[in-house]
């Protein structure tokens, strides 16, 4: 079988192992890396000792090279213009989070992806981490019964001290909160609850950290979501907080509880007085290292190979990301927002 030849664009932290899990699957071969700077990119690929050709230009790679998958890891502002731009060259992507920074390049994307029929899987890379992946079992198992009320919180201070600070702080580049990392607590919301949205409210505010300062949109907020059939729903996204990465998942079903990786479920442990603590990997690392590329990456090769529609591709995630724009206009406006998705 001839193996699906990968191109990476982008040079940064996240690059890196997005290049490591794909030159770890059988089926790919790594090709080529786009970066800025073409000395940016034989950094990279000499840190993880890797080959491929360097372009500082992803036409002319796209062009000149016969691609199977784009691998979009660059600075958010550009994810939505680099997908167009796989996608017209008939290219598979996997494209980093946020996919976008606004609907209008949301809806673009959209047009052009299905326009060309390409596959794609958004990187909430959280999806291939064994906690969530036991939860979702677990709720398909019905386990806690019917959800009424869920929150997911992320907690992770992203300063001077992180490799995306430089770029994260901007808001024509950053975004919100919510848009730059807080998008993998909504998006396990919504995964979990897996009911349709209806209404969004948001409150926004900023520590007095001067470790801090320089953010130029209030890097944490707090969003209530009220879905079709009553339940409610919370996420809490703080860049600007001081404590170790915390990743907080409470779900509240009619039969019982998850938190975290304790469940509370009498109906099925007769018996049952206290929670029962699943052994797990947790998500417990801010850490890029620590996050499942490599189970990503699998999913979407194996997704491409057996033509198979990957989750979460392009057009579920739209609905996170409608969500957090009208989070955030809500936090502006101080209202809440019907929903219309």
């Amino acid at each position: 079988m001839r193996k699906l030849k990968v191109g990476i664009v982008g040079s940064g932290w996240v690059a890196g192992e997005h290049m490591s899990a794909f030159i770890q699957n059988p089926y790919c071969e790594l090709v080529s890396i786009c970066a800025r700077t073409k000395e940016s990119a034989e950094n990279k690929l000499n840190e993880y000792g890797f080959k491929a050709k360097i372009y500082v230009d992803l036409k002319e790679m796209l062009e000149r090279e016969e691609i199977d998958i784009i691998s979009i890891c660059t600075p958010n502002n550009l994810h939505a213009e680099q997908t167009i731009l796989a996608a017209e060259y008939k290219k598979h992507i996997l494209i980093e989070k946020p996919v976008a920074l606004n609907e209008d390049e949301l809806n673009k994307m959209i047009e052009i992806v299905k326009k060309n029929k390409v596959k794609t899987l958004v990187s909430f890379v959280l999806h291939w981490n064994p906690l969530l992946m036991t939860i979702d079992k677990l709720l398909k198992d019905y386990i806690i019964g019917d959800i009424y009320y869920g929150e997911v919180d992320y907690f992770h201070g992203i300063g001077p001290w992180y490799k995306q600070y430089s770029w994260n702080i901007k808001k024509n580049v950053g975004g919100s909160s919510l848009l730059s990392a807080g998008c993998h607590a909504l998006d396990a919301l919504l995964w979990f609850i897996n009911k349709k949205p209806i209404e969004v409210f948001s409150y926004s505010t900023k520590s007095k950290n001067l470790d801090f300062k320089e953010y130029e949109y209030d890097p944490t907020s707090v969003t209530l979501i009220k879905f079709e059939d009553g339940t409610i729903g919370k996420v809490a996204s703080s860049l600007d907080c001081k404590t170790p990465y915390i990743f907080n998942i409470e779900l509240f079903g009619e039969k019982g509880t998850i938190r975290n990786n304790n469940i509370y479920a009498p109906h099925k442990f007769p018996g049952q007085i206290g929670y029962i603590t699943i052994p797990t990997i947790l998500p417990d690392s801010g850490d890029v290292k620590h996050h499942p590329f490599e189970g990503e990456v699998n999913y979407f090769v194996d997704c491409i190979l057996n033509d198979k529609k990957p989750f979460p591709d392009l057009f579920d995630a739209a609905v996170t990301h409608k969500v957090i724009f009208n989070a955030d206009l809500s936090a502006k406006e101080g209202k809440p927002i019907r929903l219309n998705l």
